[in-house]
């Protein structure tokens, strides 16, 4: 049955490439949700109007197959998210010279009422020396408290439709009809969103639609990392690059002038909303219950990609230069990596499983160095990804020589 069903979803997912890393575009997902959410915050609403900067031009692509549509839709398919204690999946390991570093795969969304409790995670940080956390950009505005007072407004604004514009003024008719049916259902009768930019309306009525859903961005896996860090005090170590945006003030006006195209991006989350909700259930119930071999074969959704590009093809964050962060952040992470498995006996760690799943994932990349890496279930599957065996490139290409 289990199978019957991810078959359908899977011929029912519109896909394209993403163009991103799994860190760079949960950066950008997260940056946005700050800007959202926590419109009180003066760092929050600075936030969204950088942050997203850092993602620009030759990003570290990671494409992956377009899967065609189908007249069909997954609508009425019905997907309920799991609840109550749940494992969540095993643990990847890599390894050399004797040292070890064990690490969990994240996916968002995860679901709501789960609670997770893994017995190998709590024996693998209650072993460990060191815990890195999940790799992300830590922003830093260069100016001072006051300069910070200052650019409250501009960023405020810079969330909004130029010229007082609504939702209805700048959106196709048809997808506006759709808007306001959805918006019903899932935001209510909230006037203020409809002069908001498409991408962030869009981003509070996904918010809103995966609660709905019983879904959650994180399901408090990080929280739990914390305590157990905590219970067996081991220190957790930061794996965030830090993005300094030493004009602001120029990087707000940069944004608010770009003429940002988030029509697609608005089309695609209304697709995914109304679509996808039964795709992404089902994954969030396959890393909640443990099941890689449901992760492997259930694809992802394409809407966070396309709100990516239509951030990163605008012309202020081609003005700003900050092509290269994506690079830097993964060749940060894996520094701090390489730097643990050789200080350790034992690393406990998170990545995106994106990270860990993909041919040219970070995990590929320690593979490549000659580190070993084994999915947790490798024994079982053959294709299990680039981690799905305990040898090393280097020892595998030897091997092949005799």
């Amino acid at each position: 049955m289990r199978n019957t069903l991810i078959g359908v979803v899977i011929m029912n997912a519109r896909r394209t490439s993403s163009g991103l890393s799994a860190p760079s575009a949960q950066f950008a997902v997260n940056c946005c949700d700050q800007m959202v959410n926590q419109p009180g915050k003066f760092k929050m609403r600075v936030a969204f109007a950088l942050c997203l900067s850092a993602l620009s031009l030759g990003l570290s692509a990671q494409t992956t197959p377009a899967l065609p549509a189908t007249p069909s839709s997954v609508t009425n398919l019905a997907a309920v998210a799991v609840s109550g204690v749940q494992p969540g999946p095993g643990l990847w390991k890599v390894s050399k010279g004797g040292h070890t570093m064990l690490l969990l795969g994240i996916i968002s969304p995860l679901p709501q009422l789960m609670q997770w409790r893994s017995a190998d995670v709590e024996t693998a940080i209650s072993g460990s020396q060191q815990v890195l956390q999940l790799p992300d950009v830590k922003l830093k505005v260069d100016v001072g408290f006051f300069g910070k007072l200052f650019l409250l407004p501009s960023a405020y604004s810079a969330r909004k439709n130029d010229n007082g514009a609504t939702l209805q003024q700048v959106l196709p008719a048809p997808m506006y009809a759709r808007w306001e049916t959805l918006k019903l259902k899932y935001v209510g009768k909230d006037n203020g969103i409809e002069r908001w930019k498409p991408i962030f309306a869009s981003q509070e009525l996904y918010k809103k639609a995966l609660k709905a859903n019983q879904l959650s961005k994180s399901g408090g896996v990080q929280s739990n990392i914390d305590a157990l860090a905590k219970k067996y005090n081991v220190p957790e170590t930061s794996t965030d690059y830090p993005l300094v945006i030493e004009h602001p003030h120029d990087a707000i006006k940069a944004f608010k002038a770009s003429g940002l195209d988030d029509v697609a991006c608005f089309g695609r989350t209304l697709d995914a909303v109304e679509q996808d909700m039964p795709a992404m259930t089902l994954r969030a119930n396959a890393w909640a219950t443990g099941d890689l071999e449901a992760l492997r074969k259930l694809p992802d959704s394409d809407r966070r990609g396309t709100c990516i590009t239509a951030v990163t093809d605008a012309d202020f964050a081609r003005k700003l230069g900050l092509s290269d962060v994506p690079a830097r952040m993964e060749d940060s992470w894996l520094a701090t990596a390489r730097a643990s498995l050789a200080k350790n006996v034992q690393t406990f760690a998170m990545l995106p499983i994106k990270e860990l799943l993909s041919t040219d994932g970070y995990l590929s990349k320690l593979k490549a160095e000659g580190y070993q890496v084994e999915a947790p279930d490798a024994d079982d599957n053959d294709d299990a990804g680039p981690a799905s065996s305990s040898t090393s490139a280097p020892a595998a290409a030897a091997s092949a020589g005799h």
